[in-house]
């Protein structure tokens, strides 16, 4: 096992059994494999196929499946505590990952709280119990493609993307930008506005949450990747052209991802434990360095100067607040939270991003010139941080502009 200590003592946290197990299973993984494998793949713009290879081996691509198929049967939180411990030796990794696991949260915990019909319920149960399989047994990796080029900033509009009915299947047509795991992923789980050739009428409401085969006519991977940060998700464009998908690929029930965008928002904090992760890893590469104790980087000390020393403690404070909040956000998810625990949603997502990219720069200014070299890990933290502000739905602009706007008008409120 390694050395680190975990991010969330389970002490101090509380943590269950199994959230301790689980991490410490990831931990250990991460630290003795991905973390030598993550410069290397970052240097290419190189997806981690390796690590992959590691997930499938290790049981992770079923984290949250239930275990009655098969699955590790791990909760929201759980699964977030695990990310969180990922992203701390290998960003990209632990983004890609979350995209692949989210398609089984939200067709698990999540779907299982959500308002459906008997008949709807059943149908789910026969979908989603074949997607497990190919998981479990087959080792297939989902995306989770999500951001389109949107001619307006409100994200109440239905989606570019689209899904006509083709006798029993549907024809999916549309283009999916920042596509993670793009050419990697066996199947994407699209999110699509369903239309009909009799109406033009389109509506968020009737979105419709697929698994588009990524061997199927019609379907490209196009574009160059040569980002700033997260260069292994390899995330270019993904296109669809009247893709034809049986229906039996049907991730949610129609219109279900509506109702769980409205009445479970955590949903889209799963970002967010990748930041964390990259977070923690900068505080520990700073106490390391200063101390002397990068293994193959000598012995020599710089922490004699009361700057350092004092930088130091500024980013362990800015760690702990970051740390505190976010673990309670996490344990509050749920369907219908309150409009307090909302509100804290955005706050969350906002500080997670922001911060981590503050104590990378903090710990670049207090380790000084040899810290930015790529010898070292440190600028592919802060390269990597920068880039969580910018993930859709809940861009850092966005919270902010929800926040404020949720504190200052009431439903009915109009000015």
């Amino acid at each position: 096992m390694s050395d680190d200590a975990p991010i969330f003592h389970p002490d101090a946290f509380q943590l269950s059994e199994r959230e301790v197990e689980l991490t410490d299973k990831v931990r250990k993984l991460g630290s003795e494999t991905f973390a030598a494998r993550a410069d290397s793949y970052d240097a290419a713009a190189k997806f981690p196929a390796a690590n992959y290879a590691d997930l499938r081996e290790s049981g992770l691509l079923g984290i949250c499946i239930p275990t009655i198929y098969g699955g590790l049967g791990a909760s929201y939180r759980a699964y977030a505590l695990c990310a969180a411990e990922m992203g701390r030796y290998c960003g990209a990794t632990a983004l890609t990952w979350n995209m692949h696991v989210s398609s089984c949260l939200w067709t698990g915990e999540l779907s299982d709280s959500l308002k459906m019909t008997v008949k709807e319920r059943a149908q789910h149960e026969h979908l989603r119990e074949g997607h497990y399989r190919r998981i479990i047994s087959e080792g297939a990796v989902y995306s989770q493609p999500f951001s389109e080029v949107r001619d307006t900033e409100t994200d109440g509009d239905p989606f570019k993307t689209t899904a006509m009915r083709v006798g029993e299947n549907w024809q999916v047509t549309g283009r999916k930008i920042f596509a993670s795991l793009s050419g990697h992923a066996d199947y994407y789980g699209v999110l699509c506005t369903t239309v009909s050739a009799d109406s033009d009428e389109r509506s968020r409401r009737n979105t419709l949450y697929i698994a588009v085969p990524s061997h199927a006519a019609g379907v490209n991977v196009v574009g160059d990747w040569d980002p700033l940060g997260m260069r292994g998700t390899v995330s270019r464009t993904l296109v669809m052209d009247e893709v034809i998908v049986s229906a039996e690929e049907a991730l949610m029930p129609m219109g279900l991802y509506y109702q769980a965008a409205l009445r479970w928002p955590h949903m889209f904090l799963t970002l967010t434990p990748t930041y964390v992760g990259i977070a923690q890893a900068a505080m520990d590469f700073t106490v390391k360095y200063l101390r002397g104790e990068l293994p193959g980087y000598g012995d020599a000390k710089h922490r004699r100067s009361a700057v350092k020393s004092s930088n130091v403690a500024s980013m362990q404070i800015q760690l702990e607040q970051t740390k505190a909040v976010w673990f309670q956000a996490i344990s509050e998810a749920q369907v219908d939270p309150s409009r307090e625990q909302i509100l804290r949603a955005y706050a969350v997502q906002y500080t997670v991003m922001e911060n981590a990219n503050e104590l990378c720069q903090l710990a670049i200014r207090t380790c000084g010139g040899r810290s930015i070299l790529k010898n070292l890990p440190l600028e592919r933290f802060y390269r990597d941080s920068r880039c969580g502000s910018l993930m859709l739905p809940w861009t850092a602009d966005a919270c902010i502009e929800r926040i404020g706007y949720d504190l200052l008008y009431g439903p009915s409120d109009r000015d």
